[in-house]
């Protein structure tokens, strides 16, 4: 599998003092400067937020709970010399944060990825009423898509049948996918795709740029998982600097900013024009117009440490790098990402992303996470039948030879031998193919609907968008036929102990929401 290629080259004498002058710039924080100037003139606050700053009154719980500076700290839009005017603090955070990740504007987001993708699919509803999709996207983006009257056309992921796990898409996949959208009359306004994957797996993003734009679509980037990319020479670039015209980044997941904050990132391309208009429009349609202080200091800060932490994102990636020779040297574990060569779409992985096969062990990976989780206190972001995904935050640094040392007590405990013993030897049920797309989405949303028993359900259409979580990728979405492998995919990720199915009538996913035949 080729290596990620080097995101920095040694500068050039004659740009030494133009790079200086950036990491002076970076080494500021104007945003979360701008609210801690506020709070430290202890304004009389006669306005929102109730707590009014402080921890008097009513707001002493609050204060207890999060201590009185996160109450100060938390103030309203619409101030000055905190958002207020062109080169306010807020501006210059974003310009900042633009240029940490290559990209021509990024706007800050207190609602997550999810509000991000839903604001993507908004946006390129401006170009065209089609969309061509990586089957494998976000619950989120399918959101979008069904909210913008979107007409949805997929390209399938390569899918690793042993760990039921969906990779990428290739360029070549892309240019027959968008071929045989156009030869059906239904030629792509836009093109969304994955990578990083939840297990790691990076897609040649600038390939996929260059079939894009031949075809006159933009692509969009769901990088939710990858907004650590571009910041160490070990890891791989961020795609914006790779051609990718917007890219959806969750910054809280492995960045190190507050969870449900991230960022929006318009590349400096060819549609940069068109899109950045729809997507003001946009993100001020999905925003709220109370939007939390503390979310965007949080990604001030984390733009900050990113650019700033090259040494300690560098003994992370260390740190991932021993426990993955540890557990190559276990015989009861196994490195997922060891195979990533075997698929044509994957051109690199994200070292911080530790996915372990714990096949081998005879128990299965939903089984482990759940012990570790209650009998050890410690948690791991993913598991399906066969793996575990083990996430390490950029620049942070936790004891994994202790994870491994309780990773193979947990599979060599009593527990585990009658968790052995009881195992169904069916396993679990595999990835199940879409079922196929008879209805529009939002067509099928809005339509009248019931409810019937699962069985009921098999040859039907779906008015719901269902999701296996974790990772949240749609195993239905409204105006798909619901099909027998899916029921029973749904079911078994339901039963399982740490899934649950996002969009289910009930816990169980007894029932499904169809459309009515009449």
């Amino acid at each position: 599998m080729p290596s990620p290629e080097p995101l920095v080259a040694p500068a050039p004498a004659a740009s030494v003092g133009s790079a200086l002058l950036q990491d002076l710039r970076h080494a500021a924080t104007p945003y979360a400067d701008a609210l801690e100037r506020h709070a430290s003139r202890s304004p009389i606050q006669l306005m929102v937020p109730g707590h009014s700053g402080n921890g008097s009154g009513i707001s002493g719980r609050l204060a207890e709970f999060f201590g009185e500076r996160v109450l100060q700290l938390d103030v309203p839009m619409l101030l000055d010399d905190i958002d207020l005017g062109e080169n306010s603090p807020l501006s210059q955070a974003l310009e900042l944060a633009a240029e940490a990740w290559g990209a021509r504007r990024t706007w800050f987001l207190a609602g997550g990825a999810s509000q991000a993708n839903r604001i993507a699919a908004l946006a390129v509803r401006g170009l065209g009423a089609t969309v061509l999709s990586q089957r494998s996207a976000h619950s989120s983006f399918s959101d979008g898509v069904l909210t913008a009257g979107l007409t949805p056309s997929f390209v399938l992921p390569s899918v690793d049948a042993r760990y039921g796990i969906a990779h990428g898409v290739s360029p070549s996949a892309l240019d027959d996918a968008l071929m045989a959208a156009a030869d059906r009359g239904q030629p792509a306004s836009a093109v969304y795709i994955v990578s990083p994957s939840y297990f790691g797996s990076v897609a040649d993003v600038a390939g996929l740029a260059e079939v894009a734009h031949a075809h006159g679509a933009p692509l969009i980037v769901d990088g939710a998982w990858g907004p650590h990319f571009g910041f160490h020479p070990d890891l791989p670039e961020s795609p914006t600097r790779l051609g990718a015209d917007l890219v959806v980044s969750s910054t809280h997941k492995l960045a190190g900013s507050l969870t449900q904050s991230a960022m929006l990132h318009l590349g400096d391309g060819p549609f940069a024009d068109r899109l950045e208009p729809l997507i003001e429009r946009a993100v001020s349609t999905t925003s709220s117009t109370s939007s939390s202080a503390l979310l965007t200091a949080s990604l001030d800060i984390a733009r900050h440490a990113l650019m700033t932490g090259a040494d300690a994102i560098g003994q992370s990636i260390a740190g991932a790098d021993a426990f993955r020779a540890a557990l190559r040297e276990d015989p009861r574990f196994s490195v997922v990402s060891d195979g990533f060569g075997a698929f044509d779409d994957i051109v690199g992985a994200d070292p911080l992303r530790v996915p372990i096969d714990v096949s081998a062990t005879g128990v299965s990976g939903h089984w482990l996470r759940q012990h570790l989780l209650e009998v050890e206190g410690i948690y791991f972001e993913i598991s399906t039948a066969t793996a575990l995904v083990a996430l390490i935050g950029a620049g942070k640094t936790p004891d994994l030879a202790h994870v491994h040392r309780v990773l193979s007590a947990a599979v060599d405990s009593e527990e585990a031998h009658a968790e052995r013993a009881q195992a169904d030897s069916a396993g679990f049920p595999a990835l199940p193919p879409s079922g196929a797309l008879r209805m529009l989405p939002r067509d099928a949303y809005f339509a009248a609907t019931e409810l019937v028993p699962a069985a009921q359900a098999v040859g039907r259409i779906s008015a719901d968008t269902l999701a296996a979580y974790p990772p949240g990728i749609p195993n239905v979405i409204p105006g798909e036929e619901i099909t027998v492998q899916t029921v029973a995919f749904l079911q078994a990720v339901a039963a399982s102990p740490s899934g649950y199915v996002r969009g289910a009538v009930d816990p169980d996913v007894a029932r499904f929401r169809v459309t009515r035949q009449d």
